[in-house]
């Protein structure tokens, strides 16, 4: 009897360090497991030798496979393409770090072998700075107020989705789509396995500030009408406060026949009033920049070689 494919989707990003100790690793994991399996690593525009090393561990054990994009695409660019790629009849995904050990793939396996679609690797408890814990609960809770109430705690890095799932969500037509949130939308019998995430042993992560502040931004953007309806009900609050101070002024000067020259209030209301509207416009602009990246269609990522290239493939998407 056949046993079930296990693919796992692995993005990589100047990781030539982390590469061969995850394959040591997952294949300790699988040793044993009645389950067959693959890695897709996708190369997402790396500088260093991470593309090298994957070659030679593609020439060393055949369920090695890869795709390498023409430039840095994106972790979630990515992650779309090895959905694509893969062929397992489940497919998980992971970070090339360690620091959510392959150890749970196993795990995942089970949970969806009894019956659920979607199986999410989530934190227990995380060994991470203390600012770093700061922000990353600040978002969380951000997104269970305003998009999933029932999203955990400690948010989630990982995870196995069954194969209509996985087909479910590269049907879909978005070019800017977070694969976690979306697949969390779906629905279907959904399972949760805590773990503790560790510390990155080697190398640096690809995720500064910045970037955590954008994904977070697009995020609520994205699965939330937050923004828009915050616009609305600070546009309602300022003309209220400003049909109130102008009712005030009317009755200072008809009635008690105070009030003169008036340039600072003046001065003031015309900033508060243009720097409302330059939010309201940048709110906007977020809107019109997502509705335009998706009518103008460019590619989401190119793929620029492949490695043990299987039918189906695709050059870009």
């Amino acid at each position: 009897m056949t046993q079930p494919l296990i693919s796992v989707v692995v993005p990589v990003f100047n990781e030539e360090d982390n590469v061969q100790p995850f394959h040591d690793a997952l294949r300790a994991a699988m040793e044993g497991q009645p389950y067959d399996w693959e890695i897709v690593f996708v190369n997402d525009g790396s500088r260093d030798r991470t593309l090298d090393v994957i070659r030679e561990l593609h020439a060393q054990d055949a369920r090695v496979h890869a795709l390498s994009f023409s430039r840095n695409f994106g972790s979630h660019a990515a992650l779309a393409a090895g959905l694509k790629a893969a062929r397992g009849d489940a497919v998980a995904v992971i970070s090339v770090d360690l620091q959510d050990p392959p150890a749970l793939i196993p795990q995942f396996a089970r949970a969806w072998q009894e019956g659920h679609d979607i199986v999410w690797g989530v934190r227990a408890t995380r060994d991470d700075p203390p600012m770093k814990k700061l922000l990353a609960r600040s978002f969380y809770a951000l997104l269970r107020r305003f998009v999933y109430p029932d999203w955990p705690v400690d948010g989630m890095d990982c995870g196995l989705f069954s194969r209509r799932v996985v087909e479910l969500y590269t049907a879909l037509p978005e070019r800017n789509s977070f694969l976690f949130a979306t697949v969390f939308g779906f629905g279907f019998r959904q399972a949760r396995i805590p773990y503790q995430r560790g510390a990155r042993a080697r190398g640096q992560s690809k995720w500064p500030f910045w970037k955590r502040m954008k994904a977070a931004l697009d995020l609520l953007i994205s699965f939330s009408y937050v923004p828009v309806r915050a616009m609305t009900a600070l546009g309602l609050l300022v003309s209220s406060v400003s049909f109130l101070y102008g009712a005030l002024i009317i009755y200072r000067r008809v009635v008690l026949g105070l009030g003169g020259e008036g340039w600072p209030s003046t001065m003031v209301a015309v900033l508060f009033l243009g720097g409302v509207q330059l939010v309201m416009l940048g709110v906007l602009g977020e809107y019109l920049w997502r509705i335009a990246e998706q009518v103008n269609a460019r590619p989401r990522y190119i793929v620029m070689e492949m490695i043990g290239p299987r039918a189906g493939d695709s050059p870009g998407d």
